[in-house]
């Protein structure tokens, strides 16, 4: 066996499986279980998108080729160019995109093909995280370094905190932008200092931005790597990549479907480990996903669903902001990163034992940097249920706060 698996640590989801058992919620409530915890989207898959898969179903007998078809890489290119006005000639469709089995596996893959395997170089990682950057550091060979997320920087990485002996030795630098957890979202010039970095230092930067269609702000949608690089004047991308999804998007998650674009040569690389690494998709998932890319509408009523969501939950347990909870919307994503009145931990084990209300932790996202867990006394809540049940679960909550309160 790899003798890395032993520096895996569990995933939140099984620590929260391990915290939860210990409760008897039957005995307080006989409400039905709301679950805020996982960030699975609550609406509907769009209906025209599961129609082009059926249509194509008979395409299941083809073996799909690792760079995808012609007509998912045109879409996504297009797609890219109308979101991020981003010039088209910028971006070739067949060697600037690379379709993807979801963000998931390809946020670990590009570690395993970019960390150079020598010297245990760093993977540096938002602190709270996504798991995945942290398992696909420790598999790569690599050693993680975590920048605090603080609520004094906007809950954005401050990079100046990175010493340079740390820098010298970084092969990769993920980003999350909008925050999972956190909601923020990175600015041109938090952008342009990280290209900064990336120049002197030579290391490549991974851009999760599965959450970039889900924001608060009409008029000021989330800036994306790409976006920010061709604003700077970085035609070629240079240690740039993107990774999308139409999981949170489109209500699509069981599609698994996504991409990687970018820089053309490591994506020329970062193909070659793909043929070998044999995640490909289906073909009648890449046809159904080219007309998902190829759609708004359906994008812009599931933005003002999670914004009903945010204003039902405000408007029952803070209308007024008093409390300080952090109930407001936050820029991007459909997360709220609550803080809460007691031990997240027993925050979270109160509302499920006593209100049915599934929660995360935000202790079990984050790693202790310096006696300092910037996930402890936070609770993650994914407000992706029907606005009804999101209705009922701010009621829940009101009262688990009220009782901390008291």
């Amino acid at each position: 066996m790899n003798t890395d698996l032993k520096n895996l640590k569990p995933y939140p989801f099984e620590r929260l499986r391990t915290l939860l058992a210990k409760a008897d919620p039957g005995k307080h409530t006989d409400n039905k279980i709301i679950r805020w915890s996982i960030g699975e989207p609550g609406g509907a898959p769009p209906q025209f998108v599961l129609e082009e898969l059926a249509r194509n179903l008979d395409r299941i007998g083809n073996y799909p080729t690792t760079l995808g078809i012609v007509e998912l890489r045109e879409a996504i290119c297009n797609w890219l160019c109308r979101r991020f006005s981003i010039d088209d000639k910028l971006l070739d469709p067949a060697k600037n995109v690379i379709p993807v089995s979801g963000t998931r596996e390809s946020l670990f893959s590009i570690a395993q093909a970019v960390v150079e395997n020598k010297n245990k170089p760093y993977v540096i990682s938002p602190n709270p995280f996504y798991q995945i950057y942290e398992g696909a550091c420790l598999l790569s060979g690599g050693t993680p370094f975590f920048v605090n997320l603080k609520e004094e920087n906007g809950f954005l990485p401050d990079f100046s905190e990175v010493p340079e002996s740390i820098w010298q030795k970084t092969s990769l630098v993920y980003v999350c932008s909008p925050s999972n957890p956190t909601g923020a979202c990175m600015k041109q010039s938090d952008w342009e200092k990280l290209l900064a970095l990336s120049d002197k230092y030579s290391f490549v930067i991974a851009a999760d931005e599965c959450y970039s269609e889900i924001y608060r702000d009409n008029e000021n949608p989330p800036v994306g790597l790409l976006e920010a690089a061709a604003r700077a004047g970085r035609e070629d991308f240079k240690n740039c990549l993107i990774f999308h999804s139409l999981s949170k998007r489109s209500n699509l998650p069981g599609m698994r479907s996504g991409f990687v674009a970018g820089d053309k040569v490591l994506l020329e690389q970062y193909l070659l480990y793909r043929t070998y690494h044999g995640c490909t998709l289906p073909e009648p998932i890449q046809k159904a996903s080219a007309l998902a890319w190829s759609d708004e509408e359906h994008v812009q009523a599931n933005r003002e669903y999670y914004r009903k969501n945010f204003r039902t939950v405000k408007s029952i347990v803070d209308p007024n902001g008093e409390l300080g909870l952090g109930l407001d919307q936050p820029d991007g994503a459909f997360y709220l990163w609550f803080k809460t009145p007691v031990d997240d931990e027993k925050f979270a084990f109160e509302l499920y034992e006593k209100e049915h209300l599934h929660v995360l932790p935000g202790s079990y996202l984050s790693r202790q940097v310096d006696d300092y867990n910037p996930g402890a006394f936070r609770i993650r809540m994914a407000l992706v249920a029907p606005p009804d049940e999101c209705e009922d679960g701010a009621m829940r909550l009101k009262r688990v706060i009220e009782k901390f309160a008291n």
